[in-house]
């Protein structure tokens, strides 16, 4: 099950470091690049709680093998993709693809490691599960970076195909059992939740393009968000649910979801955004970026198997405490480092931040699986898995508004500081900024005017002024992680392996 999720794992960051190549080759917008990106986060948070529950309903073993299937045909059509108009929405069509195959793999994959072990052994499982699939996704970035050097960007989608076959190979080896409970699949609720997380996204998304006064950009926020209130609504009057909503009356539960939701905030576009600064801000190749972003792989890989112990131990509480405030101190501290363009400088930090989220991530998960309801560890797993990567969405789509904001705003600043007329400043920062997710080790601006003149002669200062950009979103992220704390102090702490060794349901029979 590991070597299967291994695929969506890698695919969270692997495109992040390919993202400048994939800009100039297909001539993709800066917003464009994002929902690359964001289209993937968007239909996991979208379809978790679907593939949890159709992995209840038809068992984790079929889930499995279709959600391999789909998500490495979408990968073979991401790496198809033409040049020209088409180009930019077709590899956003099927990267949504793409994530609609992970949110049917993962939850299954993980609900099977889940009945394997029982609670009072799970913390160390699924730390172990979790750490691996994060030492996974470590391999993303340096597989991109080679990848992208010794062949083609194109490469980083169709390495998921013998990846692919190896996982459905070792999955019918494995035997795996079919564990069915009964129902039906709320369709309607599904289509509520896709629609409300796609709208309040699309608006923070937007919003730099839009701007903040646009109506269009609250509509879309606030008309998300009250159609997430109506599924909440209508999910308490719906015999089969999508989502049980009863969970949440566990305390633990719901503490562990609001913490997994703002250190998420931070994990997933950390890598984006790390990647994108070290090739721009530092200059480095995507090999150098990609090494770059293992320093906060190394913390947290030993984070996530430190936490798992706490938690068999004593419970999430402690390891989430820990997280919180390792995570917020990493990021700030981090970020005060950003604008000294010294990889080198930097790995304390970095690896101080990837250890509070490592203290996180695993707890969290576990201790919320083990609190399920009957158990239906799928939709549990969906539910967890919706919060953890719609939070990885919306940190998207907020923190690339702020950076492109204030990268806007900082060479605008300069460009006037060198004689420039405000409109010609505002002119050429608009097209840099516009073009945030690339350029590290590229050609400089090809422009002709005074504009392209002068960022041609200031490079360094615009290398600076993008560096300050990414304190801001960096200094966001150290909140994040200081309001994850402030929520573990509520969590009711204990373990909750004794009790729900109670409710463990026999051993299903093996079919097929």
């Amino acid at each position: 099950m590991m070597f299967a999720v291994a695929m969506t794992f890698i695919d969270q960051t692997i495109v992040s470091i390919a993202a400048p190549d994939i800009v100039r080759e297909l001539e993709l917008s800066a917003s464009g690049m994002q929902w690359v990106i964001n289209a993937y986060l968007l239909a996991l948070a979208a379809c978790f709680a679907v593939g949890g529950r159709l992995a209840d309903l038809y068992g984790p073993r079929r889930i499995v093998v279709i959600g391999t299937l789909v998500f490495v045909i979408a990968s073979v059509m991401c790496g198809c993709v033409p040049k020209g108009d088409v180009a930019q929405g077709w590899l956003i069509a099927f990267r949504a693809v793409q994530g609609f195959g992970a949110a049917l793999l993962f939850p299954a994959a993980l609900a099977v490691v889940v009945a394997v072990f029982p609670p009072e052994r799970r913390g160390r499982a699924l730390a172990l599960f979790f750490g691996l699939s994060g030492a996974l996704t470590a391999v993303g970035p340096l597989l991109g970076g080679w990848l992208t050097a010794a062949w083609t960007w194109r490469a980083v989608f169709w390495v998921n195909v013998p990846m692919a076959v190896i996982a459905l190979i070792l999955t019918a080896m494995a035997h795996i059992a079919d564990r069915r409970r009964p129902g039906t699949l709320d369709l309607v609720g599904a289509g509520l939740m896709a629609a409300g997380m796609g709208l309040s996204v699309l608006g923070f998304q937007q919003s730099f393009i839009w701007g903040w006064d646009n109506p269009a950009t609250w509509l879309c926020i606030a008309g998300g968000l009250v159609i997430i209130g109506y599924f909440v609504h209508y999910e308490r009057g719906v015999r089969h649910p999508l989502i049980d909503l009863r969970v949440f009356r566990d305390k633990g539960f719901a503490v562990d979801s609001a913490v997994l939701f703002f250190a998420m905030l931070a994990f997933v576009p950390l890598f984006f955004f790390a990647s994108v600064y070290a090739q721009v801000s530092l200059s480095a190749s995507p090999n150098q970026a990609a090494l770059f972003l293992l320093y906060v792989f190394a913390g947290f890989a030993i984070a996530s198997q430190w936490g798992g112990r706490i938690l068999d131990k004593t419970g999430a509480r402690p390891a989430l405490k820990i997280g919180g405030i390792l995570g917020c101190v990493g990021f700030a501290l981090w970020a005060g480092e950003l604008t000294n363009l010294n990889m080198h400088d930097q790995w304390p930090y970095a690896a101080m931040a990837g250890a509070g989220i490592g203290f996180i991530l695993a707890p969290a998960s576990t201790d919320a699986v083990n609190r399920a309801i009957g158990p239906s560890y799928g939709e549990v797993t969906g539910i967890t898995q919706t919060v953890r990567n719609y939070a990885a969405s919306v940190g998207m789509a907020v923190f690339g508004t702020m950076l492109t904001h204030v990268t806007r705003s900082n060479i605008t600043s300069t460009l006037e500081a060198r004689g420039l007329s405000s409109e010609e400043a505002h002119d050429a920062a608009h097209s840099v900024s516009s073009a945030i997710t690339g350029s590290g080790d590229a050609d400089p601006p090809s422009g002709t005017g005074p504009g392209s003149d002068q960022l041609r002669e200031i490079v360094g200062a615009v290398q600076t002024d993008f560096a300050e950009a990414n304190q801001w979103v960096f200094y966001g992220m150290a909140i994040a992680l200081g309001i994850a704390f402030l929520f573990a102090l509520l969590h009711p702490g204990g373990t909750v392996a004794s009790a729900k060794e109670e409710h463990k349901e026999p051993a299903p029979a093996q079919m097929g």
